[in-house]
């Protein structure tokens, strides 16, 4: 164990210097702002290294302090962390599906944003239900609740409202109607780290919520993610579905371990389940990269308000992103949709923010009842999706995130500003 530490030290001192000569200076114009930038550090890679030396690599100890931790922060009873944001959505379908449960059955319809990622869609399909898209709104990117009570039919089982890009939904309308037509409700949050709604952390209002930890995200495990409920049944199965369905992680597992003495305790499974695990090396990441996140946030936060300052002029070019009365918006990025009859479209703007080393992309699968898999899916389309469409061919963002100080944001906006005076302001 000595031996090991003083190898740890070593890559401690190591690693200090290797980051310390990452840090180069910021040239406008000639350095990238990447959509992404690495959150973690020395501490991430030392915890994980120690893993590896000890040779205990897969889920344990430190998933488990990480789930824990998590849990606490956003306000949840359990925790359960699996390998990626999108297997967190599969999962917590699939509890709600399984035979103990039954909140959802196939045939089911499962209410869902337009405007989302691929993975928030697939899970539906995959557990035999039929996603429901509505429209969202225009500014602030998340489910229009207008639209949520005409959409809802004998059919329907589940609301799937997506926290998108770090903005919450309307939890109070979402739950009043959940509450009164006895649907379940899956928050997808996992792009909404520390965003709040009335003081309270979402991912804590729904029945079960997921998280991702991508590379991308407030905070990163590189991949993996989370599956959080105050359900202790819909908790149990969750961990044994997570690992083959077997019974390694149950509470109960001593008692229906003595109700199959023939079986391997080891080896006993009592579910369909999947391999989700995660690893401990993105425990390792978890357990110090949570207490960095509010920091992250904070800085997100500063960002956006200053780029709604200087971008205030804009409204007449621009829909800036909106952060409703009693929310807390997370910012996982700085969103911009293009108005209709501008005088510029999206593909020269962000052609020329590419030229100024400002990397950009569009809101996240932007309508995905126009990407062409859809036409794979059994699903049903309700009423307009006349702001999907909008945000599907007008809307961009670029990176805000923990590297974005105050040179970066000031030179995106200078950019941003140049061109529209340019195209608009001659």
């Amino acid at each position: 164990m000595k031996k090991d530490q003083r190898i740890l030290e070593k890559i401690a001192t190591l690693l200090d210097v290797h980051y310390k000569s990452q840090k180069a200076e910021f040239v406008p114009g000639k350095t990238t702002i990447p959509l992404i930038s690495p959150s973690y550090g020395k501490e991430e890679v030392v915890e994980a290294i120690e893993s590896m030396i000890s040779t205990w690599v897969t889920m344990g100890k430190k998933v488990r302090s990480f789930e824990e931790s998590f849990a606490k922060y956003t306000g949840t009873k359990y925790a359960v962390m699996v390998n990626s944001g999108s297997s967190a959505n599969l999962l917590a379908l699939s509890v709600l599906s399984h035979t103990e449960v039954r909140r959802i059955q196939r045939g089911d319809e499962i209410i869902t944003p337009a405007v989302t990622w691929a993975t928030t869609v697939y899970p539906i399909v995959n557990v035999g239900a039929k996603p429901v898209f509505i429209d969202v709104d225009i500014d602030t990117y998340t489910l229009n609740t207008d639209s949520l009570e005409s959409a809802i039919s004998k059919k329907t089982s589940a609301l799937m409202p997506v926290h998108l890009l770090g903005n919450p939904c309307d939890m109070n309308k979402l739950t009043r109607v959940a509450k009164k037509h006895d649907l379940v409700m899956i928050e997808d949050t996992c792009e909404a780290h520390g965003a709040e709604f009335d003081g309270k952390k979402v991912g804590s209002f729904g029945d079960m919520s997921t998280f991702s930890f991508f590379m991308s995200h407030h905070i990163t495990t590189i991949e993996g993610g989370m599956l959080l409920t105050n359900n202790r049944q819909y908790y149990e199965l969750a961990k044994s579905m997570r690992a083959f369905g077997w019974i390694r992680d149950m509470t109960d597992k001593e008692k229906i371990s003595k109700q199959n003495k023939m079986i391997d305790e080891r080896f006993l499974f009592v579910n369909l389940g999947f391999n989700m695990r995660p690893t401990e090396l993105q425990g390792a990441f978890g357990i110090h990269q949570i207490k960095k996140l509010d920091k992250f946030i904070r800085i997100r936060r500063e960002n956006a308000k200053y780029w709604h300052k200087r971008f205030n002029d804009l409204r007449d070019v621009f829909i800036l992103p909106k952060e409703n009365i009693g929310t807390k918006h997370s910012y996982f990025c700085y969103p911009l949709t293009i108005r209709e009859d501008t005088t510029f479209n999206r593909t020269e703007i962000v052609k020329f923010l590419g030229m100024r080393k400002i990397e950009t992309r569009p809101i996240m699968a932007g309508n995905m009842v126009e990407q062409p898999v859809t036409k794979l899916l059994d699903h049903k389309i309700h009423k307009s999706l006349k702001n999907s469409r909008l945000i599907m061919r007008n809307g961009f963002f670029f990176g805000n995130h923990q590297d974005v100080k105050e040179p970066q944001r000031e030179y995106i906006a200078d950019s941003i500003i140049e061109f529209v005076n340019m195209k608009t302001r001659k």
